[in-house]
Order: C-alpha cells, then structure tokens, then sequence
C-alpha cells in the first residue's frame, strides 16, 4: 500500500518541515489545506510548488471545496480561485465536501453543482474528489449517492470519490468503489463509549490497535478489490495536534498498519 501524509496530521510544522517529515516516513504524497493549517492563504503558490519540488513531493490535493454541493456566486469565485492556486503550485485535485449544517441539499442541485465545477476543474487539468461526509447533519452522507451524482453530472472523467474511513463508518456503508476512488483518508476513533452517531472530526486520532472504525478491514478490502492509489492520514483531535513528536507518532501508526495488513 502506498501511505500519503495530510498537512493536518501535522498542523503546527511549517509547511517545508511537513515536507521534510514526510519524506522521512517515505512518503513522498502530500495534501495541503486552506484551514488547518491555512497554507493556501499564506504562502503563495508558486513558492509551495518550489518547496515541494525541493523535497522531492507530490501535491495530491488542496482540502478543501465547502460547501461544494450548495452552489452560489460567491463558492464559483472561492472555487476559481482555489483551482487556480492547485494549478500553480501542482497539486493534482480539489477535494470537494457537502453542505453540513443540517440543512438538506437536493439531488438535483448537487448534480448541477457537479457541472458547474466541471469546467473549472477541467480547465486546469484537476480532479474534484468529491467526499461524503457521514455525520447525521451531513448533505450528503454516502459514496452511493456521489457515484450517482458523478454519473447524471457526465462527470465520471472529472471526479473521483474520496473514501475517508472515518465517514465510511459513521454512513454505516458497507459498499466500496475502488475503480471510482481517487484518495482514501484513514484516521481512528478509540474513544471507549462514545456512540457512533456522536462521533466527531474531535475524536479522529492515529491508526492504532484500539480503533473502533474497522481501519485495517475497510484497508484490506479496498486493497483486495484493486484500489492502488494511496492513504492519507488524516487526524483531527487536538491531542495529535499538539504532539511534540508527531513523525514519532505517525511512525508508530505506519508500522502497526503495515503489521496488521
């Protein structure tokens, strides 16, 4: 399996220190963010696509697109300009979330929104990885309803879906789209009695036997179903956040994944 590394497994490292951490865990795929951390409004473009360069990595994608699915003239502008700065520094894909305030989103505005975002992708040579969010107040809770968005959008050459393990579970899906994904987000949840339909972004922790999210099964399935492109760790808890030694942690975390598999 190929591991990538998500700028928010590392927040607090500036963004030259989480390439160079990566590469020193071997991997050599990267995402970065526009919230945490912000890299997309402090740094411009053109200098990330030289540090990545430097250090020898990929720029997977930018997450991420919010709220792709509720489309208006100030998300074209936010979106334009977000696939212009993927473009300019290298990145690969925008990675696209729904609406996810409890509000609900009709089908058909989120196919029309598919194809409105098509040709600014398009354009500029990126993918949209296109990521069900599987909280209760979600728009869009599982990859069964983007794969049929995706197809009556005509999207099928633009968009990929994101498989985030996290959401997988909260969704309680049970279907996988190795050919359709284009990205998978692992993290872990070991909070001992939080229910599922309570968990949040707060919880998702690094990989780790104590998991309750079925990491490894949801791994070895898409593994043995053909997917080949890489996992990105992606933890949010404040308690990742604040470790000294992530690269450490995310060691750790790399081992007993491999152990397991």
């Amino acid at each position: 399996m190929r591991f990538a590394m998500n700028h928010i497994a590392a927040p607090k490292l500036p963004l030259d220190e989480f390439f160079a951490m990566s590469m020193r865990l071997g991997i050599s795929e990267v995402e970065i963010r526009n919230d945490i951390p912000d890299v997309v409004s402090a740094i411009p473009a053109h200098d990330v696509k030289a540090l990545a360069v430097q250090h020898g990595v990929t720029i997977l994608s930018i997450n991420a697109l919010y709220p792709f699915n509720s489309w208006s003239d100030d998300l074209a502008d936010r979106a334009t300009a977000m696939a212009d700065y993927a473009a300019h520094c290298g990145a690969g894909a925008l990675v696209m979330c729904p609406l996810n305030d409890g509000n609900p989103v009709a089908f058909d505005d989120l196919v029309d929104a598919l194809g409105m975002m098509k040709p600014i992708l398009d354009t500029r040579g990126l993918h949209g990885l296109v990521e069900p969010l599987g909280f209760p107040i979600s728009s869009m809770r599982t990859k069964a309803t983007a794969v049929e968005a995706i197809k009556a959008a005509g999207g099928q050459g633009t968009y990929k879906l994101m498989h985030d393990t996290f959401h997988h579970h909260l969704a309680g899906e049970t279907e996988f789209y190795p050919e359709l994904t284009g990205l998978v987000h692992i993290s872990g949840v070991t909070h001992p009695t939080i229910a599922v339909d309570e968990m949040l972004d707060e919880h998702r922790v690094l990989v780790d036997a104590a998991d309750r999210l079925h990491n490894i099964p949801q791994i070895k399935e898409l593994l043995d179903l053909g997917y080949d492109g890489p996992f990105s760790f992606e933890p949010f808890a404040a308690e990742i956040h604040g470790l000294r030694d992530p690269e450490a942690a995310l060691a750790q975390s790399i081992s007993y994944v491999k152990s397991a598999l």
